[in-house]
């Protein structure tokens, strides 16, 4: 696998080389392609939260889980809208410094490659402390690295759970410190733009899972017996609402996207369609389990676990676990990259020194990873604190903070869009979304997931060998 990806890798590089050097070429790799870029945001967006729906619809009940998908749909949307517009302000402000990437005149391709290998790329503590000083980037700071730090934690339990389901000679804590080992591969991959050629592997992975558990759920049937009694308590109520909320909230990685596009205010367009196409996958694939299943899937966390081996589960299980060993590359690269500022080492030209410097990183997501795997219920723990103000929060305030001023308003680059004509409207739903998150998300989502959890803690305890394990 690693073998392919540093293939991919120099495939990808030979494309780009091609579309700097040569006027007029137009490369899908190169971020100009609409397409590329889709996919690439679509296989980032949603990927074991899908196999985690039917049990958040067992916790809320169809209706309650059909409004919280569309609401949190709609709420990603606009946090998205506010994060890029804020890039694109910071980005026009720092016109005036010549970007290497924008320039033509190279003579060697072997100091281009350097080049891409070795450019910072922009992230959001950057964009934050550029537009409004060193307070706001320690709050990015923080709740960015901590979101995606435990969604790498969240992507190593998940794939030791699908691991397992295909092979149950291991248990699940065994499976993780294994495949430990094939992720600290990822340390080999420099930039984001190395995993585009793969992006392709995650939309084709979650399509054909999502409709396999709809397909598979309708031919199956109600179970004889099947109840539907959600909710079954407030607590796990809000444990599933606060999933959708981190579900929607897969952008935290949106300025490492846009800043890899060469057109960086597209991704406002690409990011609605990525949700629209999104919601045909897990809308329809929750619906069916839970209508099948009912509240089985309480105690089924990935719903690939109550459906009956096949050859069509096995493909799901493989597509997904490859989709997921991609995405922690993906979403590991922006913590290696604040990791090597860290360490002064950000600007090296040594690719091994700087591979070498990762290796911790992913050790300890390992550690936290076999401490608490509790799948699913990480989720909504991260989406109750960490994606809460990471995708939500701070970028909706801080687009209000930096245009308090009716001179800021008048001069501002990104004006409001044509579907809000108004500033009145922006603050509105700016403070309709900070408001709503803070209490549905950061209080009553955060105390029913830290709730769950030490209630998980006191059954199973810390360093569990085997989370929600079945005798096959």
């Amino acid at each position: 696998m690693a073998l392919l990806l540093v293939l991919g890798r120099h495939f990808y590089l030979r494309c780009l080389a091609q579309c700097l050097f040569v006027p007029g070429t137009v490369s899908c790799f190169c971020g100009e392609s609409l397409v590329l870029n889709l996919f690439v945001c679509g296989s980032l967006q949603i990927s074991q939260v899908l196999l985690t729906f039917p049990y958040s619809f067992a916790q809320l009940g169809l209706v309650s889980g059909i409004l919280y998908q569309l609401l949190y749909a709609a709420m990603g949307c606009w946090s998205c809208y506010m994060t890029t517009s804020l890039y694109i302000i910071y980005k026009e402000r720092r016109a005036k410094q010549k970007n290497p990437m924008d320039c033509h005149e190279y003579r060697s391709i072997q100091a281009m490659l350097l080049l891409i290998l070795f450019l910072d790329s922009l992230q959001w503590y950057e964009v934050m402390d550029g537009l409004l000083g060193w307070r706001w980037k320690i709050a990015g700071l923080v709740f960015n690295t901590g979101d995606q730090f435990l969604t790498c934690v969240i992507f190593l339990v998940g794939c030791s759970s699908l691991t397992h389901s295909l092979n149950h000679h291991l248990n699940k804590r065994t499976w993780t410190l294994v495949l430990t080992g094939c992720f600290l591969t990822m340390v080999l991959i420099p930039r984001a733009q190395h995993y585009r050629i793969w992006s392709s592997i995650g939309i084709v992975a979650t399509t054909y899972t999502a409709w396999y558990l709809t397909i598979a759920s309708i031919l199956l049937g109600p179970e004889p017996d099947v109840k539907h009694t959600a909710p079954p308590s407030t607590v796990q109520y809000f444990v599933g609402a606060t999933n959708m909320l981190y579900a929607f909230g897969g952008h935290a990685i949106t300025i490492e996207i846009a800043d890899a596009m060469r057109e960086p205010k597209n991704f406002k367009v690409v990011y609605f369609y990525c949700i629209l196409y999104i919601l045909t996958l897990t809308l329809p694939s929750a619906i069916a389990m839970y209508w099948a299943f009912g509240d089985t899937m309480l105690h089924n966390t990935y719903a690939l676990a109550v459906l009956p081996r096949s050859k069509f589960h096995v493909a799901a299980n493989v597509l997904m676990l490859f989709h997921q060993f991609m995405q922690f590359g993906f979403m590991a690269l922006p913590i290696f990259m604040k990791w090597e500022k860290l360490l002064g080492i950000h600007r090296s030209k040594n690719y091994w020194l700087k591979a070498v410097s990762r290796i911790p990183v992913v050790l300890l997501v390992w550690f936290f990873a076999i401490m608490t795997p509790f799948t699913g219920l990480i989720d909504s723990i991260v989406g109750s604190i960490f994606t809460s103000f990471s995708v939500y929060i701070i970028p909706c305030l801080a687009h209000m903070v930096l245009h308090k001023t009716f001179t800021a308003r008048k001069d501002a680059i990104e004006q409001p869009p044509f579907f809000m004509p108004s500033w009145v409207g922006i603050y509105c739903l700016n403070l309709a979304v900070v408001l709503w998150v803070l209490i549905a998300g950061v209080g009553l989502g955060g105390w029913s997931a830290i709730s769950t959890l030490l209630e998980n803690i006191r059954s199973f305890g810390p360093f569990p060998k085997c989370f929600q394990c079945q005798a096959k």
